[in-house]
């Protein structure tokens, strides 16, 4: 066994520069054989029939698989087709994590079901993966599929590989049969695989023609008590991708459907393949299987991310030390000290030696930090409950966090619907993202009016704070909140949803104040946008006067 793998080993290594030049040279590592440590215990014989795995843009090779294919086609063309496969599914589909999302989204929309989602994705990924090879790759995915066993929606597949690839698979179609497959292969041949902007659209056609099949075999595998055949040509589960990749992802979905909901349901349907590959609600590792994904926090936290404001460059400040820069010919008079002796031979003599010519140096000049910030958010009846439709008041509050939390700058949050009557929550500064998001995001739905002892403890002694404050201004105690603020120097931004009278005394009273910025919403999407108008602007200010 051992030199069966490393004769397949030799094998990889001689033809893995052809693929990867066939390929136009993706950034993916050599591939590997599998070893008994790649393996679970128990695993091993389970997973003979699977002859890739992928993970992290790591392929690795099954030898087993390849032992047991090797009478119907040569390891060397196994290997290669099987390599093929894989580094276009990192090369063209589905490329990176929010395609793959987006494809088990469109498909879920049609069977209605997770598993078979999962299922139809996986299909439909392979399916454009082996034609974009055929059309566009010189490769031996045909021979290698040709000799692959095959269920009754493989066999399908192969008759759809057939069709649309123009080469005999060795599937026969009997005459006489009326099973109705003939008519799903035709439907089927007629989808646009390699066309990327209609994938949507496609993966739904796809899922309607396939789902009838898959409902079928489910129903035949809980019949005969057992599991499904794996995919020969390896699983498309969340194994595959870096974390950075995942965190990337979901940020493009969030921002692409901009539905609470949607977002929710993915996430949720994947909350176990995430915890699995090791991502946690900061893209980061090691969250433990008792702590599961918040959707609702996640979904805020990665659409604030979209919006992110570039960091502010630290100032650089001239030092007054000189230190040799650049060469200039030596004249008669000009000072020995700077003679350059390495680039001058050793001699003293115009047009031959060559002296340093010195600049001033520069180097970080001392840089005060950007400031805290304390947000206000109200969440009374009023405003939109953050956990079931898309609020931009949490989404602008997110928004100021992720722009605080990225210079550095710690964050307090005083989220408060009726708060003398207890409807308050009080977060105070600090780094974390996930607690501050988790504020954010509480609903009480009562009443509106802060508590003044709430506030003024967040406030007190810190010159160098940054307030905003997110509200329809309905507050009972508005009076005593623009007297408080009448009092303090701090910079505060107010932005307060609609136009009612409780606004218009509160910007009346202080809208002369040069530290206090009021701004009136019409449009909920365009808090975002003021909340990030205002950071930028604080911080340029910072940068100027230092």
């Amino acid at each position: 066994m051992r030199a069966e793998k490393e004769r397949q080993k030799v094998i990889v290594e001689k033809i893995w520069p052809k693929v990867k030049r066939k390929h136009l040279f993706p950034e993916i590592p050599m591939p590997r054989i599998k070893e008994e440590a790649d393996s679970p215990e128990g695993e091993g014989r389970e997973n003979e029939g699977v002859g890739l795995e992928m993970k992290e843009k790591q392929m690795v090779l099954n030898s087993a698989f390849l032992s047991k294919l090797k009478e119907q086609i040569p390891e060397e063309q196994t290997i290669e087709a099987l390599l093929d496969h894989g580094i276009t599914h990192y090369t063209f589909c589905p490329w990176d994590f929010h395609t793959h999302v987006q494809l088990y989204s469109e498909a879920k929309k049609v069977v209605n079901d997770k598993t078979l989602a999962k299922l139809v994705a996986n299909y439909f990924i392979d399916v454009v993966a082996d034609t974009y090879c055929v059309k566009k790759r010189t490769t031996d995915i045909p021979e290698l599929r040709r000799s692959l066993p095959k269920g009754k929606v493989d066999q399908v597949i192969a008759s759809l590989y057939q069709r649309i690839w123009g080469i005999d698979l060795g599937i026969s179609n009997p005459s006489g049969r009326r099973d109705g497959r003939e008519e799903v292969v035709r439907r089927l041949a007629r989808i646009p695989y390699l066309d990327r902007s209609r994938w949507r659209n496609s993966i739904q056609k796809f899922a309607r023609s396939i789902k009838p099949l898959l409902v079928e075999e489910q129903r035949d595998e809980d019949m005969q008590g057992g599991k499904g055949e794996s995919n020969p040509m390896g699983d498309h589960d969340f194994n595959h991708y870096a974390l950075d990749e995942i965190d990337q992802g979901l940020r493009d979905y969030a921002q692409q459907t901009m539905k609470l909901a949607e977002f929710r349901e993915v996430v949720e349907d994947f909350s176990e393949d995430l915890k699995e590959a090791g991502y946690g609600m900061e893209g980061g590792m090691g969250r433990g299987q008792g702590n599961p994904l918040d959707a609702d926090i996640l979904f805020y936290m990665k659409l604030a991310e979209n919006y992110a404001l570039p960091l502010r460059r630290t100032p650089m400040e001239e030092k007054g030390t000189l230190h040799p820069h650049s060469h200039s010919p030596w004249e008669v008079g000009s000072p020995f000290q700077d003679i350059d002796v390495w680039t001058s031979f050793g001699k003293i003599m115009p047009g031959v030696t060559q002296i340093w010519q010195k600049r001033e140096g520069k180097g970080r000049g001392k840089v005060e930090g950007a400031p805290d910030c304390l947000i206000a958010i109200d969440s009374s009846g009023s405003m939109i409950n953050p956990r079931k439709n898309l609020s931009y008041a949490v989404l602008g509050a997110a928004c100021a966090t992720d722009a605080y939390l990225r210079n550095q700058s710690k964050v307090a949050v005083y989220n408060f619907s009726d708060a003398p009557m207890g409807g308050k929550d009080i977060l105070y500064y600090t780094r974390r993202r996930e607690e501050i998001y988790r504020v954010l995001c509480k609903y009480f739905g009562g009443g509106t009016a802060l508590d003044l002892d709430d506030l003024m403890p967040l406030i007190q002694g810190r010159k160098n704070l940054d307030l905003f404050i997110i509200t329809d201004m309905k507050i009972t105690n508005l009076e005593a909140l623009t007297g408080y603020f009448e009092k303090i120097e701090n910079r505060i931004t107010a932005v307060h949803i609609g136009e009612n009278p409780y606004a218009a005394r509160f910007e009346k009273a202080l809208g002369k104040r040069n530290n206090i910025s009021v701004f009136t919403v019409k449009k909920k999407e365009d808090i975002p946008h003021i909340v990030l108008g205002r950071i930028r602007q604080y911080f340029s200010a910072t940068s100027k006067s230092q």
